[in-house]
């Protein structure tokens, strides 16, 4: 901790490299001054598979944008889906290398796994790992990554899996998270068949075809117009749903 803060007590301050709007590669210097060109990100895909990998990398449809989002394990995959998620965060992923050199003079890097824009303009920088995979060389890194956020006036978070619960419910509403699941009639019967909380099956056969209905539901459950407790227990045909209050 005391090497990360020299670093900037010195002037020193750290280095970022990332691709502009063009892919050219930037490197840019700050120190307590904060920095513009980090809001100007491009998204990246995983790196690419290698034989014998126990990892893996693949791409996740972003529901919220459209675009792809690049994770390198299963755990950033499920952080990736929590983030698309809450349709008001955007994300990219490995945004930039953070460059400083450490107490001992020696230089160091780190590439963060996300960088994710919510709706009000916050910037949140996400490192994904379990509290038993950080060493002390990642616990410096995450240390030094935490205080540089803190300059440019963004969130640090590191992060793991999401409890399994509400993962495996997520996941399984991210299957209908595409726009082709939504049919703009059932949705507002949907809606107003949920004025107040009732259970899952029975209002949804009670709106029509099960078949045509559930996958709507299952959408506005993924878009966050209707709730549901996903934390506590699996999704299931009794789960008592409502509609939200907030406008879509």
């Amino acid at each position: 901790m005391t090497e990360v803060h020299s670093v900037l007590s010195d002037g020193q301050g750290f280095e970022v490299a990332f691709l502009d709007e063009d892919g050219v590669d930037v490197t840019a210097r700050y120190a307590r001054r904060g920095i513009r060109v980090l809001s100007v990100l491009r998204l990246s895909g995983p790196s690419p598979p290698i034989g014998g990998q126990k990892n893996f990398p693949g791409l996740w449809w972003f529901a919220t944008t459209g675009q792809h989002v690049g994770y390198e394990s299963w755990t950033e995959r499920d952080v990736v889906m929590m983030l698309d998620f809450d349709p008001r965060v955007v994300v990219a992923s490995q945004p930039f290398w953070l460059i400083w050199r450490a107490g001992t003079g020696r230089l160091r890097r780190h590439v963060p796994d996300y960088f994710a824009r919510t709706v009000d303009g916050q910037g949140v920088v996400v490192d994904v790992r379990p509290d038993d995979r950080v060493d002390a060389p990642a616990a410096e890194a995450f240390a030094t990554m935490a205080q540089a956020c803190r300059e440019v006036g963004w969130e640090f978070r590191r992060t793991a899996c999401p409890v399994p619960t509400l993962r495996a419910n997520v996941r399984w509403l991210a299957g209908y998270r595409h726009r082709r699941c939504f049919a703009e009639d059932i949705a507002g019967v949907l809606m107003e068949a949920f004025t107040e909380p009732a259970p899952l099956l029975a209002t949804a056969q009670r709106v029509g075809d099960q078949l045509a209905v559930v996958p709507v539901l299952y959408h506005l459950l993924w878009r966050g117009l209707l709730l549901t407790d996903l934390a506590s227990a699996p999704l299931a045909a009794c789960s008592i749903v409502w509609a939200s209050e907030e406008e879509g």
